[in-house]
C-alpha cells in the first residue's frame, strides 16, 4: 500500500509479504498463506517500495503478512536498506513470539522499531485493540527491549 494509516502510527507505506505456515483460524489475510502466490519481489520493486517511504509526509514502513520472518535473507536485506536509506521507523507483524525467535530472526528485528508479536487467536479477538487483532498479541518497543534485555511494551502515541 502506498499510503496506510491502519498498520502502525502515522502515514506509512505497507508491504504484505507472501507465505505463512501459521494458518491462524480467523486470519484476515488468508490469501497470503501460499508461499508460491503473490507477485515476484524484484530489485526494482524493492527500490520503488523504499522510495515510496522516502516521501516527506510518510512516517515509516509497515511489514505484514503472510509471515515476514519466514522470508529468509530478503527480509533482512530489506529492513537494513530501509534503515540505511531512510532512517524511518519500521513496524513488523509476526506470528512468532519474541522470546522464541532464532538468531536470523533476531538479527532482522534488530532493524525494526516496533514488533507486533504472537499468532492471531480468534477466541481472543478484540476489535477495540489498536494495531493487533487479538489480546495475546503484544506491541513491543524493540530498541528498548534489546537495550534492557526484557520485553518492553511500546507506548502508543
Amino acid at each position: 500500500r502506498e499510503m496506510d494509516i491502519s498498520n502502525g502510527e502515522g502515514i506509512r507505506v505497507s508491504l504484505f509479504v507472501q507465505g505463512c505456515r501459521f494458518h491462524c483460524k480467523g486470519c484476515f489475510n488468508k490469501e497470503t498463506w501460499d508461499f508460491n502466490g503473490g507477485k515476484e519481489w524484484t530489485k526494482d520493486i524493492e527500490q520503488e517500495f523504499i522510495e515510496l517511504g522516502e516521501r516527506k509526509y510518510i512516517d515509516g514502513y509497515s511489514i505484514l503478512g503472510g509471515e515476514p520472518l519466514a522470508q529468509d535473507q530478503q527480509i533482512l536485506e530489506l529492513v537494513k536498506k530501509i534503515k540505511t536509506h531512510t532512517g524511518k521507523s519500521i513496524w513488523m507483524w509476526t506470528g512468532f513470539e519474541f522470546e522464541n525467535l532464532n538468531e536470523f530472526q533476531k538479527e532482522a528485528i534488530s532493524y525494526v522499531d516496533v514488533l507486533v508479536d504472537g499468532k492471531f487467536v480468534e477466541e481472543l479477538k478484540d476489535m477495540k485493540l489498536q494495531f493487533r487483532g487479538s489480546s495475546n498479541q503484544r506491541i513491543i518497543d524493540i530498541k528498548e527491549t534489546l537495550q534492557k534485555g526484557y520485553v518492553v511494551p511500546y507506548k502508543i502515541k
